[in-house]
């Protein structure tokens, strides 16, 4: 908008002339001498433009540029909540690391189907399903129990075949700072570098019902519902070492050994102390 010479008042120099003015700054021309202003800050409140006309466009103008700054002030105070808002998140996440006691039985087996077999692997997480009741049916379910020292255990059984020949398909650790009671998704994602995959062969090998035992019904091999189940953390000890001793190839042996004394570490295990597996295969 072209403002050069256009006639104004100021509350206090009076009448005068615009000589120049840009997107921030405008100067006028009053008796005795020229005074820059803030513009369009300057309008309405203190200087007011005789053309009527023409005070009706700066007014349009002058309200755009406060409705953009209210939206820019609103952007900010968004922006600020919500780092407040992952501060405090970030808070508990570690308050939760620190605090963490180890559950006995804080790992997980999951059961894939068909498709799972492979996206459980290219796409290394698995998802624990809904809540089929309740106030919050529908809602994905949280794996309380999962944290930094829990892994995965991916197993299957072959159409047709009996559940006693549940096999493993592979293993991993849940993500470095994964806790399962703040996940909102119902996915548990893999660490960075624990994470293990068995080949046909070595999974035929593996035997689900080898390591698990329902104490309970200690000669029952039965997995009624639901996608997946807590065991012992002993029990995954025996099943890394285990694939340890499996692995042929060196540099995936030194992995799954390396896994396997990560995973000791993590759960306060002595290997040396291990037990052999005692499952309800081995029982029958």
């Amino acid at each position: 908008m072209n403002l050069i010479n256009k006639k104004v008042t100021h509350k206090r120099f009076g009448m005068g002339s615009i000589v120049k003015h840009n997107d921030s700054v405008i100067e006028i021309n009053f008796a005795s001498e020229n005074k820059k202003f803030v513009y369009p800050d300057v309008f309405g409140k203190h200087l007011k433009l005789h053309d009527k006309m023409v005070a009706n466009s700066l007014e349009k103008i002058i309200q755009k540029r406060e409705a953009e700054r209210q939206e820019e002030e609103w952007k900010k105070e968004e922006e600020k909540k919500l780092q407040q808002k992952n501060l405090e998140l970030r808070l508990e996440h570690e308050k939760l690391m620190k605090n963490h006691k180890l559950h006995p039985e804080s790992q997980m087996v999951f059961w894939c189907d068909a498709e799972e077999e492979n996206s459980s692997f290219s796409e290394w997480k698995v998802f624990s399903g809904v809540i089929k009741s309740g106030n919050n049916q529908g809602k994905p379910n949280k794996p309380i129990r999962l944290h930094q020292n829990s892994a995965v255990l991916l197993t299957a059984v072959d159409a047709g075949m009996p559940e006693k020949d549940r096999r493993i398909l592979g293993v991993y650790m849940v993500n470095e700072d994964f806790i399962g009671k703040l996940s909102e998704d119902g996915y548990i994602p893999a660490h960075s570098t624990y994470r293990l995959q068995l080949t046909e062969q070595e999974s035929d090998q593996m035997h689900f019902w080898k390591y698990y035992v329902n104490e309970k019904y200690p000669n029952k091999m039965t997995w009624n519902t639901g996608k997946y189940r807590y065991f012992e953390n002993l029990w995954m000890a025996q099943i890394l070492l285990d694939i340890v001793s499996l692995k042929s190839d060196p540099t995936e042996r030194e992995l799954a050994q390396q896994f396997f004394e990560h995973f000791c570490k993590m759960n306060q295990i002595m290997d040396q102390d291990l037990p052999k597996p005692n499952g309800a295969l081995m029982r029958i």
